[in-house]
């Protein structure tokens, strides 16, 4: 099966590594054209661009904090002026602190839900609200940790399972427009984040693989094909879907 995004405009949020640049990456190579958002790592987001442009694609980075309406609001404007309408959306942006349940901060607690929840929200609601938009396709990434429930996770899985709640909400009220609203639930994975937090290759990492049915932890090229196939005709009669993409653990 072919498919072809061709004359489609994705904007993909927290894009400048890891899951999301492998997400922008393949959206690209199947056709779309395709926003690269960063917050802080410009260098990370312009190398996505050059990556993309290199393999013959067409991209662009924008810098924007999703948890800022203002910001939100240019982000779209900046893809409908180089692109056109942005019929794809895939939110990847996403903070994730790991600690026991006494070390939490209401600083910690508001970070998450303003990015993870709200930024989440936002965008969406900025897709929905577009002058013309046709079919769009919006694909939520959240995490397996929802429905396994790690410990020491409790507001990175918390918000990303009020997001599971929201792509549901959201694919039932949007879907009459032909708006698709699908999540990717990643499991443990090999990112740049989980290295510079020392897990990939501690005990944990290893406890963790123990309990997944393919044997390994998961890499951002496990995930940009799914993302693909959510954005693309080939999922037309598919929404409101929460799909794990975690080896079998759940």
């Amino acid at each position: 099966m072919d498919i072809c995004l061709q004359d489609r405009t994705a904007v993909v949020t927290g894009a400048s590594k890891g899951i999301g640049a492998r997400i922008a990456v393949d959206l690209a190579a199947a056709g779309a054209a395709v926003v690269v958002n960063y917050r802080t790592d410009a260098a990370g987001a312009d190398r996505v661009v050059e990556a993309i442009t290199e393999a013959g694609g067409r991209a662009l980075a924008v810098r924007a904090d999703v948890s800022r309406s203002a910001d939100v609001t240019a982000l779209f404007e900046a893809a409908r002026d180089a692109f056109g309408t942005v019929g794809i959306l895939v939110n990847n942006a996403a903070i994730s602190v790991f600690g026991p349940i006494e070390a939490i901060t209401e600083e910690d607690y508001r970070r998450h839900v303003d990015i993870n929840l709200w930024g989440t929200l936002l965008t969406m609601r900025t897709l929905a609200g577009q002058p013309g938009l046709g079919h769009a396709s919006i694909i939520n990434v959240s995490t397996a940790g929802t429905t396994f429930h790690p410990p020491y996770g409790a507001l990175y899985v918390a918000t990303k399972a009020a997001v599971n709640a929201a792509t549901l909400v959201a694919a039932a009220e949007l879907g009459p427009r032909g708006i698709r609203v699908n999540a990717l639930l990643p499991g443990y994975s090999d990112t740049e984040g989980t290295r510079a937090m020392g897990f990939v290759g501690s005990p944990a990492a290893d406890q963790a693989v123990s309990g997944v049915p393919l044997g390994r932890l998961g890499t951002p090229g496990d995930y940009g094909p799914p993302a693909v196939f959510l954005a693309s005709d080939a999922a037309r009669f598919i929404t409101g879907a929460v799909v794990h993409v975690s080896g079998g653990r759940r």
